[in-house]
């Protein structure tokens, strides 16, 4: 009986002494959040105040995991995020008992059934486009939908290498992103892109400016089959690339031409091009340098600034064009950028495209200019849609790192990354597994294509590329829908938004 009289005492002990602690710390708390003056919350109602800060913080993940709808949530749905994680397992793709789609929502696009589609005989799979005419080296890219610039430095080691292992394995092509040529880029084998930033990361000299040997150098890479200038990216126009000091490795800082540790901000442009004459001159020169196909990225703010543009192209020659366009709308994502520049500069992809493709046919460079569309073009449905506005490729960063496992955390900026895609500590790196995630990323670039050549065929056209805009609807304000060629009106005979091609 003694023995068991003195356990309770010790443990009752314990427990005062615990309480104690409790509300020494307590109180500790509450002289410091009355004392400070940074949050008024925290200083009006010590200790409870911090609860706010905590529920906000959480209440992200909540929204997220229990409260959001599957059609609810940005900058990507839980319905959009499923459908990739779907296609990247390689796993059926079908659903069951009816849509969870709200068909009524302003802006969604309906394709038109055809009465009569191809019969699986009659229908063709994609076929191979050339890029580049008049370069020496022209390219002829297999595929509509390819992997846009991700950076190695924005995203990590693991990830630029399953993404290169997965294109080589899909036949697509990878976007080096502005932060230069990395060796895990070139490590799968694939076709790569390489972006020239306006920092010229990767092909400049010690001042910054662009070098025509280190052009040549990566040129040289037989891999490297095209050049982009990006002007501007949806996310951030006017804006330079911004990778935080964090981020800035040793390894990245040597790539990059950099100092390690230190935040990297890109200008906000090229600094030899102040006009379109200077631009023309400038994929001149790093065609004729490289010998490859040169085109250019950018943000459209208003479709008649660029007449001057296509008006110079005709004057000049054809030859003088960018062999392609990449349109990224004001709706593309980054790693890191200002709020205001993400929210609220730039037109979003649904307007500016079917824009941009008819003043290049308005002024006869369609043939002869690839048109590309980006930004937030992850499903079936918005690369059918790109094609049928008049787009030849379509390109996506973020649907491919929802193939590798990305949780939308958004968490880019912070080197936290929860998935190892966007982070360069090891510890986070060792989730993301290179030779299990370059499958994913191979099967959902596969799936995507599968699936625009069924819309493609359901429409009554034997490929993608064949799509027009007489072939969608969009849903207007009242909830009824008209056909885009109605809302975009095609220019010209021959043009993307008319029906010229039938079943053979």
């Amino acid at each position: 009986m003694g023995s068991a009289t003195r356990v309770l005492e010790i443990l009752a002990m314990g427990f005062i002494g615990v309480i104690g602690v409790a509300a020494l710390a307590l109180a500790v708390l509450f002289v410091f959040d009355r004392c400070q003056t940074a949050d008024a919350i925290r200083r009006n109602y010590p200790v409870i105040g911090r609860f706010r800060g905590v529920f906000t913080t959480l209440g992200e993940f909540f929204r997220q995991y229990f409260f959001a709808m599957d059609r609810e949530e940005l900058p990507f749905n839980r319905a959009q995020r499923d459908w990739v994680a779907r296609a990247a397992a390689d796993r059926g793709n079908t659903i069951a008992f009816g849509s969870t789609r709200n068909l009524s929502v302003p802006g969604t696009a309906i394709f038109v059934n055809a009465a009569f589609p191809p019969l699986e005989e009659q229908a063709a799979v994609t076929q191979p486009m050339l890029i580049g005419p008049y370069a020496r080296q022209p390219y002829e890219a297999k595929s509509i939908f390819n992997i846009s610039g991700m950076s190695f430095g924005a995203v990590s080691r693991p990830a630029v290498e399953a993404l290169s292992r997965g294109a080589a394995e899909a036949g697509i092509w990878l976007n080096s992103g502005e932060g230069g040529l990395s060796p895990w880029h070139l490590s799968g084998g694939c076709d790569i892109v390489f972006q020239i930033g306006t920092a010229k990361y990767g092909v400049r000299d010690g001042d910054g400016r662009l070098c025509d040997d280190r052009l040549r150098a990566v040129a040289a890479h037989p891999q490297v089959r095209m050049f982009e200038l990006k002007l501007a990216q949806g996310a951030k126009p006017g804006k330079g690339g911004i990778l935080p000091g964090a981020k800035v490795t040793p390894e990245i800082a040597e790539i990059r031409g950099i100092p390690a540790g230190r935040d990297s901000i890109s200008p906000n442009r090229h600094v030899e091009v102040d006009d379109f004459g200077d631009l023309l001159d400038l994929i001149g020169h790093v065609r004729e340098v490289t010998g490859k196909p040169v085109g250019m990225k950018t943000v459209v703010g208003a479709p008649d600034a660029l007449r001057g543009f296509f008006a110079m192209i005709r004057e000049r020659g054809a030859e003088s064009a960018p062999d392609f366009i990449t349109i990224d709308g004001g709706e593309g994502g980054t790693g890191a950028a200002p709020m205001p520049l993400m929210d609220l500069v730039g037109m979003p992809i649904r307007e500016a495209l079917p824009q941009v493709a008819d003043l290049l046919q308005e002024y006869e460079l369609k043939d002869r200019i690839r048109l590309i569309a980006s930004a937030k073009l992850v499903n079936p449905g918005d690369v059918a849609w790109a094609l049928a506005a008049g787009a030849d490729f379509v390109t996506s960063a973020r649907g491919f790192m929802f193939a590798l496992g990305c949780i939308q955390a958004l968490k880019c900026n912070r080197n936290t990354c929860p998935t190892g895609i966007t982070t360069h500590d090891p510890k986070l790196q060792k989730g993301l597994v290179p030779e299990v995630k370059y499958r994913k990323v191979a099967a959902y670039a596969r799936c995507i294509c599968h699936e625009v050549e069924t819309i493609a065929h359901s429409v009554g056209v034997t490929e993608p590329r064949q799509l027009r805009r007489d072939h969608v609807r969009i849903v207007q304000d009242s909830g009824r829908s008209l056909p885009m060629h109605e809302i975009f009106p095609p220019q010209g005979a021959g043009s993307r938004g008319e029906t010229d091609l039938t079943i053979a």
